[in-house]
């Protein structure tokens, strides 16, 4: 009985974001709990090859490109996967950008862009995907914040302010659609190995001070998000709504 808890046999995920790096992987974890999945991002073709590979594993793979900071493009993507593939269970926000520069420094432009990319794109897509979900009484959001929603570093500031964003967005989602029979909640990743920050697992001074900074001494490795999603995903947090799950390795928990 127990186990049966974080089954998702039969259910279907949309995981945005989730040709590579930490959106890849929630979507293969899911995969592995048994869920279905559509992959989402902009390019047809990576998605495509990320679809296939993960058939490959024996999965239930289908795909669906278009951006999600379009709302016209979110909508009409809801649409063709809600009358192709099926009605969506369970949808992980995970689409983002990352984009340093000074804070006096930033372009307006870049602003909008960060703004559009990390924070519109849950507003639409779980807007549009939670519309479904409230008709159906049930249903499960997962939007990916950051530690950085509650700690700032050089060079971040507008990222962390859409992180600071996601999360409020999540306890607002979570206010007005739980009486729904929706649970929506957050992970909050500390700092992973992945495309986006390739440029600071590279740079020697950077690893140096992250290993010292967490209590586990290390970066995290991307499956292990997996389990937080899985849960979030599963009739085992049906009564944990409005929630940021932190895996950081312990960043958060010390000066």
């Amino acid at each position: 009985m127990t186990l049966s808890l974080f089954d998702l046999s039969g259910r279907l995920a949309l995981v945005t974001g989730s040709s590579q790096g930490i959106g890849q992987a929630l979507a293969l974890g899911l995969a592995r709990a048994g869920a279905r999945i559509v992959l989402n991002g902009r390019d047809e073709a990576k998605l495509a090859a990320a679809a296939e590979a993960m058939r490959g594993e024996g999965f239930d793979i289908a795909h669906a490109a278009f951006d999600v900071t379009d709302l016209a493009a979110v909508q009409a993507g809801i649409a063709r996967i809600e009358a192709e593939i099926g009605a969506i269970d369970i949808l992980v926000n995970n689409a983002g950008i990352q984009r340093r520069a000074p804070l006096e420094d930033y372009p307006a432009e870049t602003w909008a862009e960060i703004m559009r990319a990390n924070v519109d794109s849950v507003f639409f897509v779980g807007q549009t995907v939670a519309r479904g979900m409230i008709a159906r009484g049930r249903g499960k959001i997962i939007n990916i914040a950051s530690l950085q929603a509650h700690a700032a570093r050089y060079s971040i500031a507008p990222y962390t302010a859409t992180k600071g964003a996601v999360l409020n967005l999540t306890k607002g989602m979570c206010t007005d659609w739980a009486r729904h029979g929706l649970q929506i909640n957050a992970i909050g990743p500390g700092y992973f190995e992945t495309p986006l920050n390739q440029a600071l697992v590279e740079d020697p001074a950077f690893n140096d001070w992250l290993t010292k900074r967490t209590p586990a001494g290390r970066w995290g490795r991307v499956e292990e998000l997996q389990g937080a999603a899985i849960f979030l995903a599963s009739d085992a947090s049906n009564f944990v709504n409005g929630q940021i799950l932190y895996v950081d390795g312990g960043v958060l928990a010390t000066l």
